[in-house]
């Protein structure tokens, strides 16, 4: 059977398959009809003989078997195709296959039918990895760099910049080593650019997150001039940031600019951001008309709010009325792009549709969309407050235009935003009845309007003092809207001017209750408790305030108060430091803490806070009195004459500040100075009884001759003054003591005066907060 079969020499070197695909007339089957042999065979019981098969079934499909009879012909197959290992011209074949799949001649033997193999055994075990290796070492590294480069990431997130950049510089150490073994290994187009990428990009990041911003352009640029990174021209937009950063203006729009060169034109939205950050840079550096052509160009391509804002401020800057008007319209026609609120209406009481709607009412998506719509409001009001002014020939002209434009866009509740701001820019122009009229303007409007200006009015006429009209207006702003805190507030003002503190609690308390977050309603709480003396309800109330408004000086002081009500005078210290650590330069603080010490017997404490409150506030009487008598008892007359000087400069008609000032000059032993000081205050007062004496003290130590002449009006003055005072003892036994009532409440009036004077400077206690 293997005669026709010939092996392919081995040092044959002509092309073994040549000829398989030439055509050969034997099998052209267009002639078969004309072929006797073929029809005989066909017609004969040969031809109609059923196919053989093998006893086994196989997968092997079944074909005719070829016979060596010695012929030099090659068979055909089934298929019309030679056989395998035949000869075709002379040339011989090489064998291919020499087994079917599944099929061996053990089969025809009885052996099982097993074509995949299962009855050789399990597998053997899989080669021991070798960790010594050098391909598996660059495998474990590369993995080492990507696990430091993802870490960073993390750590960056998480707010530990210092921690992230430590992994960043440890995954581009462990990167360089990387790239120096594979070069070892492999040839250098092996290097795993990607990952030198992400390592050197990570870094720079890194660095310009900590400000570090040198290292930050220099990793930068390691990648911008390697040619083998693709699309490393963008990174020159963070270059162009972190000149920003340095305001390095011009390298700045430099970089951006050659960033913009290399982004091609599809990516619109990216160089519409690197536009708008050189716009930026030009209102920066005062180039407003480069910065306006970089707007406009941004607002017909691909209008948005910033751009639309920064376009305002750059014909702002220029001063081009007509402009910033068309600019004003351009930003309210930005579209906002957000879906309707009344998507999250359930338009029915179908309970899988309400559930849906409960569920993406306050969604990540649904929040995305309120801060999208509350810049876009905070934009067009910031840009309306700063044009009005300035368009047209008074600010009026210039909010009304400003409102009617908004009226006619998607932003219409804005407008009553914009007519309360034109009321609040009447204030501050002191035009008190405009603003008024201005808001009364909004009573026959809806409840939330409504509410806001009655607030506002209420408000008005509570710092005018008319409590009354502040009183309606805040019951008008409470029954248009029951919680809104701040009509609450201003009603529990009015109520606590009247002097029911209880009342008022109550209304700061609902306040509180309808928003947490109302500083004033606790601040007021703390005031009302303080005056219905619960001392401990009002400094728990200040010191969740403090917990709140952690560098508040209105709370600082309450609590050192408080304390010091309570009669612990090392806390209050201590809070009126934390208050001075807060307002270094509050002249009536310093002086209360000087005040503490002094109480506490601290002399050199006292006087060191007393002397930084007369260098910020040298006005202060009080100051000045103990800084004198300070100087007096520590024997140094000399430094207290200047203070009492200047407290006579203060108080021109009180003379015991100059008769001070004599004395001080007798006790260091001026004596010429301080009788002509005497004489002075004699000349200012002449029936000043005490003057007269020293003077005639003086006159008799020094040997004057004037002597006499003072004695002579001293003895007429306390003659005077014994007639005067038996003239008011006789009329005292006549009337009874109205007299002497009237006196004490004088006396008692200038104590509250005095304690006022300590601490009412910082801030009136006795006044609530105000909204």
């Amino acid at each position: 059977m293997m005669e026709n079969v010939h092996l392919a020499p081995e040092t044959d070197e002509d092309d073994l398959y040549s000829g398989y695909n030439d055509y050969n007339p034997t099998y052209d089957t267009e002639e078969l009809e004309n072929d006797t042999a073929f029809q005989q065979a066909v017609k004969t019981s040969h031809g109609r003989r059923p196919p053989i098969t093998a006893k086994i079934p196989s997968t092997a499909v079944a074909r005719p078997v070829a016979t060596g009879c010695g012929s030099k012909t090659s068979l055909a197959s089934s298929m019309g195709r030679p056989m395998t290992g035949a000869i075709q011209d002379g040339v011989t074949r090489p064998m291919t296959a020499v087994r079917a799949a599944g099929f061996t001649k053990a089969a025809l033997r009885g052996s099982a039918f097993d074509p995949l193999g299962q009855s050789r055994g399990p597998a053997p075990p899989l080669e021991a990895r070798n960790e010594d290796s050098p391909e598996e070492k660059i495998r474990q590294l590369e993995k080492k760099v990507n696990e430091l480069v993802e870490e960073s990431c993390i750590a960056n997130s998480c707010g530990d910049l210092k921690l992230a950049l430590e992994k960043a510089k440890d995954a581009g150490r462990k990167e360089r080593v990387l790239v120096r073994q594979r070069e070892q290994v492999t040839s250098p187009e092996n290097i795993n650019l990607d990952l030198t990428y992400s390592v050197l990009f990570n870094l720079a990041s890194q660095y310009s997150a900590n400000e570090m911003y040198p290292e930050a352009l220099n990793t930068y640029q390691v990648i911008v001039k390697n040619k083998m990174f693709s699309n490393a021209g963008r990174l020159k937009v963070n270059m162009g940031n972190i000149y920003l950063k340095q305001r390095n203006y011009s390298k700045a729009i430099k970089f951006y600019r050659m960033a913009l060169d290399q982004i091609p034109s599809v990516h619109k939205e990216m160089r519409i951001k690197i536009m708008q950050n050189i716009g930026v840079t030009f209102i920066k550096t005062g180039q407003y008309s480069d910065a306006i052509n970089s707007f406009e160009h941004i607002m017909s391509v691909a209008p948005n709010l910033k751009a639309g804002f920064n376009l305002i401020l750059s014909y702002f800057a220029v001063g081009d009325r007509e402009k910033m008007k068309k600019a004003f319209q351009k930003l309210i026609a930005v579209p906002l792009e957000t879906d309707e609120d009344g998507k999250y209406i359930s338009p029915n009481d179908d309970p899988h549709t309400n559930l849906v709607i409960e569920a993406i009412k306050n969604d990540h998506l649904r929040q995305m969309e309120r801060e999208r719509k509350a810049m876009a409001e905070k934009y067009i009001m910031t840009a309306a407050k700063l044009i009005a002014p300035v368009i047209e020939t008074s600010f009026a002209v210039g909010y009304d235009w400003c409102v009617e434009v908004v009226k006619a866009s998607q932003y219409v509740e804005l407008a009553n935003d914009l007519e309360i701001n034109k009321a609040i820019m009447y204030l501050r122009q002191k035009d008190f009845n405009q603003a008024v009229e201005t808001l009364k303007m909004f009573e026959k409007k809806d409840s939330s309007v409504k509410s806001a200006a009655a607030t506002n009015l209420s408000f008005l006429y509570y710092l005018e003092n008319e409590f009354s009209q502040a009183s309606s207006y805040a019951d008008l702003a409470v029954n248009s809207d029951r919680y809104n805190p701040s009509a609450l507030t201003n009603k529990g003002n009015t109520v606590f001017a009247n002097g029911d503190y209880e009342k008022a609690a109550e209304f700061y308390k609902e306040a509180l209750r309808n928003d947490s977050s109302c500083t004033e309603a606790l601040y007021n709480i703390g005031l009302t408790c303080k005056k219905l003396n619960r001392l401990d309800e009002a400094l728990d109330c200040f010191l969740k305030l403090h917990a709140i408004l952690r560098n508040s000086a209105q709370v600082l002081y309450q609590i050192a108060n408080i304390y010091e009500l309570m009669e612990d005078p090392n806390q209050a210290m201590e809070w009126l430091m934390q208050l001075i650590s807060v307002v270094p330069t509050d002249s009536r603080a310093l002086s209360k803490l000087g005040g503490l010490y002094d109480s506490e017997g601290d002399k050199s404490q006292a006087f060191q806070y007393y002397y930084e409150s007369y260098r910020y506030f040298p006005s202060n009487i009080e100051v000045i009195e103990w800084l004198g008598a300070y100087y007096i008892d520590t024997q140094f007359c000399e430094k207290a004459i200047q203070y009492f000087e200047r407290a006579s400069l203060i108080q021109p008609t009180q003379v015991k500040w100059q008769l001070m000032v004599a004395s001080c000059f007798r006790r260091s032993g001026n004596y010429q100075k301080a009788l002509d000081t005497y004489k002075d205050i004699h000349r200012k007062f002449p029936e000043n009884v005490e003057c007269l004496r020293f003077l005639v003290r003086l006159c008799t130590d020094i040997g004057l001759k004037e002597v006499q002449e003072y004695a002579t009006k001293l003895k007429r003055l306390e003659k005077m003054k014994e007639i005067r005072e038996q003239r008011t003892k006789s009329g005292r036994d006549g009337s009874g003591g109205p007299r002497g009532r009237r006196d004490g409440s004088a006396g008692s009036g200038c104590v509250v005066r005095r304690r006022h004077g300590a601490w009412g400077r910082h801030l009136d206690a006795d006044r609530p907060v105000h909204l």
